[in-house]
């Protein structure tokens, strides 16, 4: 199947730090979301997406009541870092600041998928670029200056170090006052009119731990992030199933009814659009069971017992004998093999 991403889309958690560092500032923040016509129910879930073009919007009505620069350069002091949601809880669950980089990278996309982030060492430093991707981003300063902002917070955050950056490069003029960029990044050089957007590390940093790291944990939220990025990834109808069946898979079988519930769709005919597809939904659960299982067995943090509450089965024996049927192997043999 070819993925076709949806672009240009920021998630309503990403849009929820910006309106609570408004907030914070003084701004009339239900009057500013009114103005923009967003609805307060969308704001309600942090996984839901808000088109980008809504979002540049708001930082248009900010300009008229703040300023923005000060705004952008402080998010990630104003707001905590696990605001991020998914992608935050998976690198808090990494086992050095290094791999939790990789993960960021990995699901960048559900925060946003209208800018790119790379990791490129330079000597012995590391440099973590921000670049802009959607042609609806009119205000490209202000996304530099928040993503700038956010992850180094969110480093600091996870290693309980007071990280310094070397040097902070900018894609964008000096402006007429640099002070606040000065106080969010000193004593970072800074560089203005530079070729890219760019926060500079020694490399060393890499290593050091994430404090109160869980690997236990991390396959719980990489579910999650999964299914957040199979939805902006697959359009059809299998793959929206396959997403909720994810989300739906904590502690519990996921039901055809429930499914059905999340995709606003009756059961019949839920069931009647798959058999159109040569599906059904016991199918796509244990394909998603499956895999999973093969993903979770390669993970020594993991028991059997913890595998089959984090694929839905009431019993650890349930679990034993759909993974036999699934590949002939019994969940102990296939994890000797998989290491």
């Amino acid at each position: 199947m070819t993925h076709l991403p949806i672009t240009n889309t920021l998630s309503v958690a990403s849009v929820n730090m910006i309106l609570g560092a408004a907030r914070q500032q003084g701004v009339d923040t239900d009057a500013l979301v009114e103005a923009v016509g967003i609805s307060r129910n969308c704001l309600r879930d942090p996984d839901g997406r808000l088109p980008i073009q809504q979002v540049q919007t708001i930082w248009h009505e900010l300009s008229a009541q703040t300023d923005t620069n000060r705004i952008s350069l402080r998010l990630g002091e104003l707001i905590n870092p696990t605001a991020m949601g998914a992608v935050a809880y998976v690198m808090m669950h990494s086992l050095t600041l290094g791999r939790a980089i990789t993960q960021l990278c990995r699901y960048q996309d559900i925060i946003c998928d209208g800018t790119r982030l790379l990791v490129r060492p330079e000597g012995d430093q590391v440099a973590f670029v921000s670049q802009v991707t959607s042609t609806e981003i009119v205000y490209p300063a202000l996304v530099y200056n928040a993503e700038m902002s956010i992850i180094l917070s969110a480093f600091r955050a996870l290693t309980g170090l007071l990280i310094v950056p070397t040097e902070v490069r900018f894609a964008y003029p000096c402006p007429a006052d640099a002070t606040e960029h000065e106080r969010a990044f000193a004593p970072a050089h800074l560089v203005f009119d530079a070729p890219e957007t760019a926060l500079l590390l020694p490399v060393g940093l890499l290593d050091t731990p994430v404090l109160n790291a869980s690997p236990g944990m991390m396959p719980l939220f990489e579910q999650h992030a999964d299914a957040l990025l199979s939805r902006l990834m697959t359009p059809s109808l299998a793959g929206r199933v396959r997403t909720e069946i994810v989300t739906l898979m904590k502690g519990e079988e996921p039901t055809l009814s429930g499914v059905a519930d999340r995709l606003a769709m009756g059961v019949r005919t839920l069931q009647s659009h798959l058999r159109s597809e040569g599906l059904t939904y016991q199918n796509l659960l244990d394909e998603v069971r499956k895999e999973l299982a093969q993903r979770h067995l390669r993970d020594p943090f993991l028991s059997t017992t913890d595998i089959a509450y984090l694929l839905g089965y009431a019993e650890p024996s349930v679990f034993f004998r759909s993974f036999k049927k699934w590949t002939g192997q019994t969940p102990g043999a296939y994890r000797q093999l998989a290491h």
